[in-house]
């Protein structure tokens, strides 16, 4: 297992994947961006680009071919080695019946290219030893967002996402790709104005993204399930924030889902519950300052006055709280909070307040969303 680190030298498998339309151009611009200019460099070891038919061959003819490929001339120029970029690694989004898409237009072939896209982005983000870097600079701007949209979903910490940017004229100037270490003279197809490369300018633009994977249930990071359905199951995962509790069945509900707490710890949220709304959400308290009794009460209600349990615990807090007693019981509410809530667990868990030994302990929640 590879020991996870942002630089991206610590990762064996770099992989730069890339969304492109019509202008292949973006790949090496890109690539030239993060391997040559960025001051903490991004070699990958493997490039793939996600087009449609037109796209992919665009690529193939202007970047791979052996003799004028563009790819094989930054490399060349800029020394950079070891990048596993062949004609296998060009994908091109199929229709439903296989069939190569030749432009994304209709909302069918929408779904196509975010399945497509996400299919890539999420079984590249599942490899421990890889870093991911995905580029959408180039295609349509739905491929933009699939690829943006997947990696929010799959994307881990060391994982970034990028748009390219080339000084005008550079940026609507067919022959140029990149660059070259020999400046040279390009001209415009519009009015046939000289321009030299030595002008250009291409500016790596980093965008934030939400990585949502760490809060995502387990099973939609292994799936292969499509675009939609997988959004579909993180937003039916997400509900408005509030708390109420169930004694007659022993459950709390958070956000709509409601799920069973053993009786102790039931009754240990609610009572921290109940101190919260009581003192208008001041009601955090120091295990020296909690009342055994204030506890027993909420106990009672919750397992009845007649449950052989009542007198156990009545024992154990028979020379008040101590601290690790605090500890144990909000460490364990916070872990089922995590497995049963994974997006939303922390509106909901057991929080302290303070530094030791000043620590207290109580809820963030506001207190009107708190139903008792």
């Amino acid at each position: 297992m590879v020991k996870m680190m942002a630089t991206p030298v610590h990762y064996p498998r770099r992989i730069l994947l890339i969304v492109t339309g019509l202008t292949p151009q973006v790949v090496t611009e890109t690539l030239y961006a993060l391997a040559v200019q960025a001051q903490e460099k991004f070699i990958p070891t493997e490039i793939h680009v996600i087009s449609t038919g037109e796209g992919v061959e665009r690529a193939r003819l202007s970047l791979l071919d052996p003799a004028t490929g563009f790819f094989f001339a930054l490399c060349k120029d800029y020394g950079l080695q070891g990048i596993h970029f062949t004609p296998e690694n060009l994908h091109i989004i199929e229709d439903a019946a296989g069939r190569p898409l030749s432009d994304i237009r209709t909302p069918e072939d929408n779904l196509r290219a975010a399945d497509f896209i996400m299919h890539f982005v999420r079984n590249f983000c599942s490899d421990a030893s890889s870093m991911v870097h995905v580029s959408i600079a180039g295609g349509r701007k739905s491929m933009g967002f699939f690829a943006g949209y997947a990696l929010s979903l799959f994307g881990r910490s060391q994982d970034r996402l990028s748009h390219v940017l080339v000084n005008d004229p550079f940026e609507s100037l067919p022959d140029f790709y990149f660059p070259p270490l020999q400046g040279k003279v390009l001209y415009s197809r519009h009015n046939n104005k000289p321009v030299h490369t030595t002008a250009a300018r291409i500016m790596l633009a980093d965008i934030p993204f939400v990585r949502l994977r760490n809060g995502m249930p387990s099973k939609l990071q292994d799936r292969q399930i499509s675009f939609h359905e997988t959004v579909e199951e993180v937003q039916s995962s997400l509900h408005f924030v509030s708390l109420s509790f169930d004694l007659p069945n022993q459950s709390v509900c958070c956000g709509g889902k409601s799920f069973k707490l053993p009786p102790l710890l039931l009754a240990f949220y609610l009572w921290l519950a109940r101190r919260h709304v009581a003192a208008s959400g001041q009601g955090a308290i120091h295990w020296q300052e909690a009342d055994p009794q204030e506890f027993l009460t909420v106990y009672t209600e919750v397992v009845g006055p007649m449950s052989g349990s009542l007198d156990r615990v009545r024992q154990v807090l028979s020379n008040g709280f101590d601290r690790q007693y605090l500890e144990e019981k909000k460490a364990k509410i916070n872990h089922r909070l995590e497995k049963e809530l994974p997006l939303e667990a922390s509106f909901y868990q057991i929080a302290t307040f303070g530094d030791k030994p000043f620590t207290k302990y109580g809820l963030r929640l506001s207190p009107d969303k708190i139903a008792l």
